[in-house]
């Protein structure tokens, strides 16, 4: 989609309550997750508390400006997030660079994933996926996701059996309610057992604070180089295949510049790297964000208010996310994608032709491969790709 390929969806309101509760598990899912990474790479580093503040501060700003205004910009639910291998490789980076030194290869990296987006270079790369393989990729990536809901029936089984029961009397009744029953069910569940934790939090403003950049050729190639590859390959790669693969094709390359400029503004204030998010781009550009996929933008702006919000409190919200219990979590995580889910696979197979290499794309995928420090979906498209290209003359055929 471009910014005037639905007109439509213009006049009629995006902001349902679909899309708000898609919004609202996006950063939930986001907030119990992939932050427990950075708070243990804050640790490996030492950081004082105002750093650490300053730095989820800045990723949830960036990741809260950027997906708002590119899901106006283009009207899909385009979902940015911070990169979640970058903060792995952080864990021991951190304890051997200063923190300022960490800077300095942030802004290296981001001024590399800006380069990157304006050579165009992205955008004919990813011209070459078959929309097959991405369809496969993304129902790889989120396979976890299903089988950890039912997983989690093995020690809350009336949790899961209740959440979803009311997710299928909501499609079944009122399809825009469906994932919000779900999760209000699971909510009165888990309140009436007394499986809430307690939350101890002071509300409280987010403090920033300026770190000045200190470029050393050690943490360019340490950290700047690694952090930029992982974060392409293991997050913007996938993160445009699930759009694709949902049927939104927005501009790869001004994506990718977008958030990538948004990351060297915010570098300085702790952001490690802002990239175009996969997994809740799934639970955004699926059937229960909205039947309507014109209005989906609307999920996407709803999570970037959402993380706006978090990023202005930091801290308060995070003891917040920490009291929810992981059962809860994990169900709504898996009954939110199971609709993009499906959507994945039936995309996947819709050639019998190109059956081949979206089976190994899936596979590679769901494995759970990590290479160099690269995540199974980036393996899964390339794999995808190369037995694409080995039973056929062109990745287009």
């Amino acid at each position: 989609m471009t910014p005037d390929a639905a007109p439509a969806a213009k006049r009629r309101p995006a902001l349902t309550v679909s899309t708000v509760v898609a919004g609202v598990v996006v950063v939930v899912v986001s907030y119990t997750g992939p932050v427990a990474v950075v708070l243990q790479a804050a640790r490996a580093g030492d950081l004082t508390a105002g750093q650490l503040e300053s730095w989820l501060w800045a990723l949830s700003l960036g990741s809260g400006v950027t997906c708002v205004l590119l899901s106006l910009a283009y009207r899909a639910p385009v979902l940015t997030a911070w990169s979640t291998p970058g903060a792995a490789l952080l864990v021991t980076a951190l304890a051997t660079h200063s923190f300022a030194e960490a800077i300095g290869a942030y802004v290296i990296a981001a001024v590399l994933t800006v380069l990157l987006g304006l050579s165009r270079l992205f955008g004919a790369l990813m011209r070459l996926l078959p929309p097959e393989v991405a369809a496969a990729t993304l129902a790889g990536i989120l396979l976890e996701f299903g089988l950890r809901l039912f997983r989690t029936a093995d020690g809350d089984l009336a949790l899961v059996v209740l959440m979803l029961g009311a997710y299928l009397a909501g499609r079944r009744f009122a399809a825009s309610w469906a994932t919000a029953c779900a999760l209000l069910t699971g909510c009165a569940w888990t309140t009436a057992t007394g499986g809430f934790g307690t939350w101890s939090g002071e509300v409280g403003v987010a403090v920033p604070a300026f770190t000045a950049p200190e470029f050393t050729l050690d943490a360019a190639v340490g950290i700047a180089l690694p952090l930029f590859l992982v974060t392409m390959a293991s997050q913007n790669a996938p993160g445009l295949a699930v759009l694709n693969a949902a049927g939104y094709h927005p501009d790869a390359d001004r994506l990718v510049t977008s958030t990538g400029a948004a990351w060297l503004v915010l570098a300085p204030f702790g952001a490690h790297g802002l990239n175009l998010a996969a997994i809740t781009a799934a639970i955004c550009s699926g059937p229960s964000a909205h039947q309507d996929p014109e209005r989906r933008y609307g999920a996407g702006v709803a999570a970037g208010v959402g993380y706006l919000v978090v990023g202005v409190f930091g801290s308060a919200f995070l003891g917040l996310f920490a009291v929810l219990p992981a059962a809860l979590v994990a169900a709504i995580a898996g009954i939110a994608l199971l609709g993009a889910t499906g959507g994945a696979l039936a995309a996947a197979t819709r050639d019998a032709s190109r059956l081949d290499s979206a089976l190994v794309a899936f596979l590679v995928t769901a494995s759970g491969l990590e290479l160099l420090g690269v995540g199974a979906a980036f393996w899964g498209l390339l794999a995808g790709v190369l037995t694409h290209l080995a039973l056929h003359r062109r990745p287009t055929d």
